[in-house]
């Protein structure tokens, strides 16, 4: 019985497990693809200087290594004369690439200007105040005031914050008309100002990225805004709800790469809430 117990313990340790070495790689965690992708880029950005350059080399190496004498080059161009539609296929090819490669750049998108929404000076709270005014609604126990209280503390709000007026009242009414009123209050006033200091046209809006962590109504906060300016019936609306904070950078990367895709699209405006 020992020596069948070592020879199977022997036999168990020499056993040593599979491995699956047909295993696909994970591309998508893969530094090499990551490098890939920007040689790609990099190859379609430059692909006329790439095509030019070989061209370029060789004319300048003939023109170095090569004697050509003036009999020489008198007979280049007769022959040239002779083939003037292989010359006019070539000149229309190199205008082709040049047409190409210029409308497969994207285009440079610019910050025109923008503009920030502030309220009047009697919105303003302190934080010990808000605790206040959520103490005399009679719905918060001690514990959810406390709460409340450490919450405001640490999301970095100063004492003073602008506050809806909704909640500065007593009892606050946060209800759908105040939370309507508020958007666009807030919107309006911004849209305002920016198409004052760009001196653009609503007209000459053509896409519209409107953004809102909380308050995503029907008829939605981007409708709100083409019925308020009478923007023109082919704009194009883009409401993004419930995202949360991030959703103000998502909007303008979804402006920028609308702006670049359309053509004939000079202006956008992205409303973050």
């Amino acid at each position: 019985m020992g020596d069948d117990h070592q020879k199977n313990q022997g036999n168990d340790s020499s056993v040593a497990p599979k491995t699956n070495n047909n295993k696909i790689p994970d591309f998508n965690k893969s530094i090499k693809l990551k490098y890939a992708k920007l040689g790609y880029h990099y190859l379609i950005s430059n692909f006329m200087y790439i095509m030019l350059f070989p061209l370029l080399l060789f004319t300048i190496t003939s023109t170095q290594f090569s004697q050509h004498t003036l009999t020489s080059i008198t007979n280049i161009w007769a022959q040239l004369e002779f083939n003037l539609l292989t010359v006019i296929f070539c000149s229309l090819f190199l205008v082709f690439l040049s047409t190409l490669y210029l409308m497969s750049r994207p285009r440079k998108i610019y910050l025109v200007d923008f503009a920030c929404f502030k309220p009047e000076s009697n919105r303003q709270c302190t934080r010990e105040a808000f605790v206040k005014l959520s103490g005399l609604t009679g719905i918060f126990s001690e514990e959810n005031l406390m709460f409340q209280k450490k919450i405001l503390e640490r999301s970095g709000l100063g004492q003073s914050t602008y506050f809806p007026e909704a909640l500065m009242r007593t009892p606050p009414d946060p209800c759908m008309a105040e939370a309507r009123k508020e958007a666009e209050t807030v919107m309006f006033g911004a849209v305002d100002e920016l198409l004052e200091k760009t001196g653009v046209k609503a007209k000459d809006i053509g896409i519209l990225v409107v953004n809102c962590s909380l308050f995503d109504p029907t008829p939605s906060l981007s409708a709100m805004i083409v019925n308020h300016y009478k923007l023109r019936g082919n704009v194009l609306c883009y409401n993004l709800g419930g995202m949360g904070c991030s959703a103000g950078l998502i909007s303008i990367d979804l402006a920028k790469q609308l702006l670049q895709g359309v053509l004939m699209e000079p202006f956008s405006i992205g409303d973050s809430l």
